[in-house]
């Protein structure tokens, strides 16, 4: 990936999120919602924006709501951002974060287990 497509995925990144920080209408996007990663096609005739939902259980209905606003976004985005052209977004569900929370708790499960096992008492007498 080029320097300059970085900067054009970057810049719709921080447009898209701000105007997701302003809030939308819609009663189906509840919660925290992070715009995670943005890739821009090397036309800029498309973009593929993944976000995050917390609380879990409204990332269904949260992306549901910003696939129906995907054109309102693309339209606030382009009065947010200077671009020659706009790309058409598409939304998808990030799912990485809950990958990672689950990985780091078996982590943090397996040192807890490892650090009650070799605590002083804890061990086997021979005799």
């Amino acid at each position: 990936m080029t320097r300059h497509q970085e900067q054009v995925d970057a810049v719709v990144q921080r447009g898209i999120q701000k105007i997701l920080g302003r809030g939308l209408n819609d009663p189906r996007v509840r919660g925290l919602v992070t715009v995670t990663k943005v890739s821009v096609s090397p036309d800029s005739s498309e973009a593929r924006v993944w976000c995050s939902v917390l609380p879990a259980k409204h990332a269904a209905s949260a992306l549901h709501g910003l696939r129906a606003a995907a054109g309102w976004i693309g339209r606030r985005l382009g009065d947010e951002v200077r671009m020659r052209r706009v790309p058409r977004l598409r939304f998808v569900l990030d799912e990485s974060i809950k990958n990672e929370a689950r990985v780091l708790g078996a982590i943090q499960d397996a040192v807890r287990r490892e650090d009650q096992e070799a605590a002083p008492g804890n061990e086997e007498q021979t005799s």
